[in-house]
């Protein structure tokens, strides 16, 4: 049996963003040592792997055609779209990879396209828009109403997301604009703010299979804008949001409830042709629509994040669970798999090829 590379970066700074924002960085760390741990519980081989440059020559050791990649890889230094580019290297080199394609990574990391690629599917999301500069606000006055919330465009991680992304004025959308700009070097995601439930939704797969739903308690909130999954509330564990924002899992909902937001997370899955493991981030708003607003290709697997909450609560130990996804990526067809060109031609279906424009 091949061996597993449990692939994951290791950066002391970033090019861009705030310097807290290393937290979520160095978290990848702890979630590839919990991961290698369980795989090697599980009697696999494993080779912890960090990137501390480029995955072409981190990889070098490890020939595709003896090893595995247990893909954890973000990039370096917060640079955009580093994880997409991993996942493009990993099938151009011929690896079998945990996890989503860079196609379906990228679409999940760039909000806009996320957007655009759910609303061409007909999965409902708040409305948006994307500013590349405080200037461009004053064009869209009488285009929205307040409240908004802005987030840099092709960031994860909740990084910027802060009290302030919330605005409630011009004034506020233009500084927060500016914000996202000079910071984080991107343009800034302006989309409606939905005063509403909160839901996580872990799929994994092939069929997609939803996990229990998990909602998040802001009941610790009055101020109903400052109910967010923030940035503190992810990383910061000495925070008012780390310590008041708990996750109930299985989520308390009706079954009418409970199927929408089941098939509009699935629908979300086929849209951006997610792969592996997924979770898909909701709001719920007052006539009960579900409302996409955020899909994450490959989530936080640490024992502490939402995906393993949900496979837990299925009946999952954190074992099962890595072993779980692992195996699932060593089921699907590559391709550059011969045995998969010879046996199970072809690797896509003619809808497919069509849907995905290859």
């Amino acid at each position: 049996m091949k061996g597993v590379v449990v692939l994951y970066n290791s950066s002391d700074r970033l090019v861009k963003g705030e310097a807290r924002d290393l937290l979520a960085d160095r978290g990848v760390i702890a979630c590839a040592e919990a991961v290698g741990q369980a795989l090697d519980a599980a009697g696999y081989s494993v080779a912890l792997v960090p990137m501390h440059h480029d995955v072409e020559s981190t990889l070098e050791p490890y020939p595709p055609s003896q090893w595995d990649v247990f893909n954890l890889g973000e990039g370096l230094e917060g640079r955009l779209f580093e994880e997409a580019r991993i996942a493009w290297a990993l099938e151009a080199m011929g690896y079998t990879f945990t996890g989503s394609d860079g196609e379906a990574i990228a679409r999940g990391i760039h909000k806009a396209r996320t957007k655009m690629h759910l609303s061409a599917a007909r999965v409902t999301t708040p409305r948006w828009w994307l500013l590349r500069a405080p200037s461009e606000v004053a064009e869209l006055v009488g285009e929205f109403e307040f409240p908004l919330i802005v987030k840099p465009v092709a960031e994860d991680a909740s990084a910027g997301i802060g009290p302030d992304a919330v605005v409630h004025s011009i004034l506020e959308l233009e500084e927060r604009v500016e914000y996202v700009v000079r910071c984080y070097r991107q343009a800034a995601l302006v989309e409606a703010f939905i005063d509403g439930r909160e839901f996580n939704i872990a799929l994994w797969g092939d069929p997609p299979e939803v996990l229990p739903l998990a909602e998040l308690d802001f009941s610790a909130f009055d101020d109903p804008y400052a109910r967010i999954v923030s940035f503190a509330a992810k990383w910061e564990e000495d925070s008012f949001e780390y310590n008041n924002t708990p996750v109930v899992c299985p989520a308390r909902v009706d079954a009418l409830l409970a199927e929408r937001i089941a098939s509009t997370a699935e629908f979300a899955w086929e849209a951006l042709g997610c792969r592996g493991y997924a979770r898909v981030d909701m709001r719920v708003n007052g006539d009960g629509v579900p409302q996409v607003v955020e899909v994450n290709c490959n989530p936080d697997l640490s024992p502490d994040a939402g995906f393993y909450r949900a496979a837990q609560t299925a009946g999952y130990s954190y074992a099962d669970m890595v072993t779980y996804i692992l195996e699932i990526a060593r089921r699907q067809p590559y391709v550059l798999d011969r045995v998969g060109l010879r046996e199970r031609w072809p690797v896509y279906t003619r809808d497919q090829w069509e849907r995905r424009g290859l």
